[in-house]
């Protein structure tokens, strides 16, 4: 009898080995980015998944991220594959509701929150208005509305966008880009003159002096650009978005599982080297656990449902 177990563990073992050295193994693994290269997704993203071993960062932009988003909820839930998540994963629920291919909590699970950061409102160093007041006013008499960028529909850029809209009761002409880094290419070369941007993508483009900085979201001023003023004080209440960086994973993800991703990718912001860097880009660093994380993304659904509901936004 005791030969019989011990031949049937052994049948049993090179099965098994596989799953188990997966679950103890997370310092290798693929994180989409449902954005192209170069925007705050990506460079939060690429700065964690460095610190976390081998993994390797896969760009999918495009589709208000929701083509990324569904690739990590058709992907095993063994910890091989996990994706980044902003903003626009809790907006597309709220706005498109059963048109998104996927359903949060079933199909998607959060992993963890890792940082959050204040949008900067931008402008080419040669636009003809440079500060809140003067947009506003070259809003108002532009034929067809002022164009104003953001990095794609359902991001953090696009809401401070779209509360700028609804705050100066102004009709803005919204040029969507497919994710921060295209958008940035766009406000450097000139080709739109004003858009939001986070500030963790616009620090060297703003050091270099080939954006200016008009304004901030948020209540208070970043401690990185302590000279840029907020909206509000530049003289425009309502748009106070922070935008929000975290991780997700397939659905089918359990609960264990999760804890260990969270440790191996997001805990580490919290200490060290990781840390400073992320600061130094004007990130705040949160580091939340999948729970909390979870319990975010459960709230903000349906506070958005209303602010779009109340403000009579559509989906495109």
């Amino acid at each position: 009898m005791i030969a019989r177990r011990t031949t049937l563990l052994a049948l049993a073992l090179p099965l098994a080995t596989p799953f188990i050295a997966r679950a103890q193994d997370l310092r290798s693994g693929r994180l989409i980015v449902p954005y192209g290269p170069g925007g705050s997704s990506d460079v939060m993203g690429r700065i964690l998944a460095a610190q976390a071993g081998n993994w390797v960062v896969e760009n999918r932009g495009g589709g208000a991220s929701i083509p990324g988003t569904q690739a990590v909820a058709n992907a095993p839930g063994d910890g091989s594959v996990i994706g980044t998540a902003d903003n626009a994963l809790v907006v597309n629920a709220a706005l498109l509701k059963e048109r998104v291919p996927y359903q949060l909590g079933r199909d998607i699970v959060a992993l963890g929150l890792a940082v959050t950061a204040p949008l900067l409102l931008l402008a080419h160093p040669n636009a003809p208005a440079q500060t809140v007041p003067a947009i506003l006013a070259e809003a108002r008499r532009t034929s067809g509305g002022l164009s104003l960028s953001h990095g794609g529909n359902g991001t953090p850029t696009h809401l401070a966008a779209l509360q700028m809209q609804i705050a100066s009761g102004l009709d803005l002409n919204m040029i969507s880009y497919r994710g921060g880094g295209p958008q940035l290419t766009g406000l450097v070369s000139g080709e739109v003159n004003y858009g939001f941007v986070a500030i963790s993508s616009a620090f060297g483009h703003v050091e270099g002096g080939r954006l200016k900085p008009v304004a901030i979201s948020g209540p208070v001023r970043n401690p990185q650009m302590p000279n840029v003023p907020t909206i509000t004080e530049a003289g425009l209440a309502g748009v106070d978005v922070v935008g929000w960086w975290g991780f997700i994973a397939p659905g089918s993800t359990p609960p264990a599982l999760l804890e260990r991703l969270n440790e191996r990718m997001v805990q580490p912001a919290r200490s060290g080297e990781t840390r400073e860097r992320l600061e130094g880009l004007g990130y705040t660093v949160v580091a939340s656990r999948p729970g909390d994380f979870a319990a975010r993304i459960q709230r903000e659904v349906p506070e958005w449902t209303a602010i779009f509901e109340k403000a009579g936004v559509k989906p495109d």
